[in-house]
């Protein structure tokens, strides 16, 4: 079974958001990875660049897949891990410390459509 960090919030697409302040880190689910597979490469968007919630912002390309990324928030990308850029691997030993992007959030009343670790649970099986 996969593993479920408690403390975030998730999208129902499988990306999981840790809030900071007015900063969302963003990456993605232990079920996520684990149904990719070995991922081998991941497309992020450029700091400044604005995104929108339910909207894409990259890829994650695997051996056997390639997933789009879809943001659980609107805003403007402030920071991108460069670390799971150059070592994609970093995703799959430990999806919860390898965060893809940090979004400052231009509506945070978007974080209450987000699952619990309870409700996300019912999905990610």
């Amino acid at each position: 079974m996969s593993k479920i960090a408690e403390g975030l919030l998730y999208s129902e697409s499988h990306e999981w958001v840790k809030v900071d302040g007015n900063v969302a880190v963003i990456g993605v689910s232990d079920f996520a990875q684990e149904e990719m597979g070995d991922i081998t490469y991941v497309d992020v968007p450029d700091v400044d660049d604005e995104i929108k919630a339910g909207e894409d912002f990259g890829a994650l390309e695997s051996v056997k897949a390639s997933s789009e990324l879809y943001s659980p928030v609107s805003g403007r990308v402030v920071e991108v891990n460069a670390e799971v850029e150059d070592s994609p691997e970093l995703i799959n030993e430990d999806p919860y410390s390898a965060w893809i992007i940090k979004v400052e959030m231009s509506d945070a009343s978007e974080l209450d459509a987000l699952l619990s670790p309870e409700a996300y649970a019912e999905i990610a099986k």
